[in-house]
């Protein structure tokens, strides 16, 4: 009789250890999220698909640095691109540089008088409706699809003139190689129709901070909100 009551406490004392155990073993569950952010930072603790755009969750690659210390490039990612660029700042480096930051960014030439001077007062628009404290995650980047023009001297000089001097912007000249390679990332088709002028699409991309596009933007002088909102679901503010 001794001995089974002296089993009964034992059995009693484990039950709340082993209990406590699970309970920290789940702590550490993945959380999963849609990769088109459909739902801002929303997070699901099971995988799944996205109940908005019907995509697998995954998990964020945040998450999959934090824990794992990996500093892999997804293969949808711009960074995997090789080509060299100019800052405006004649400063040589690769797109993979820019990682860390959203990217909002679009091509341009800067001789152009119809449709670039549009794409740039939208980019501006869409740079005034971010908190300015949120400026510091961002990084607004114009590439020109005419390099033989757009010296990184020219560049600086355009940047000034139109009030995108600051820390968030960043225009880059590369290689003609380099620009259409580019250009058929994001999609956008140019053409030189005169030694001075392109004809060429008109589209604002959003990349995440590991360089996968989120979001575009077609048209000129469009209504932004959507484009404003695919930027603010992505920095943390």
């Amino acid at each position: 009789m001794k001995y089974s009551a002296l089993a009964f406490i034992v059995f009693v004392m484990i039950i709340p250890i082993t209990s406590c155990n699970t309970k920290q073993s789940n702590s550490n569950l993945e959380l999963y999220q849609c990769p088109m952010l459909c739902e801002g930072n929303k997070t699901y603790n099971d995988m799944g698909t996205c109940p908005v755009c019907k995509m697998d969750l995954q998990i964020p690659e945040s998450t999959q640095l934090n824990s794992e210390g990996s500093n892999e490039i997804s293969e949808n990612s711009i960074f995997n691109l090789t080509s060299n660029w100019k800052t405006e700042e004649n400063t040589s480096i690769q797109l993979k540089d820019l990682k860390g930051k959203t990217l909002v960014m679009v091509m341009i030439y800067t001789s152009c008088k119809a449709a670039c001077p549009r794409l740039v007062a939208d980019m501006r628009n869409i740079e005034s409706q971010i908190p300015e404290k949120a400026l510091k995650y961002l990084n607004f980047v114009l590439i020109s699809i005419d390099p033989k023009i757009d010296t990184p001297e020219r560049l600086k000089a355009f940047a000034i003139e139109n009030y995108m001097d600051g820390e968030q912007w960043t225009f880059l000249q590369g290689t003609e190689s380099g620009v259409r390679e580019f250009a058929n990332v994001l999609a956008v088709k140019y053409k030189q129709i005169s030694p001075m002028d392109f004809s060429h699409s008109n589209i604002i991309s959003v990349f995440n901070p590991s360089g996968e596009l989120v979001h575009q933007q077609e048209g000129l002088g469009v209504d932004n909100k959507e484009t404003i909102q695919a930027i603010l679901n992505l920095i943390p503010i």
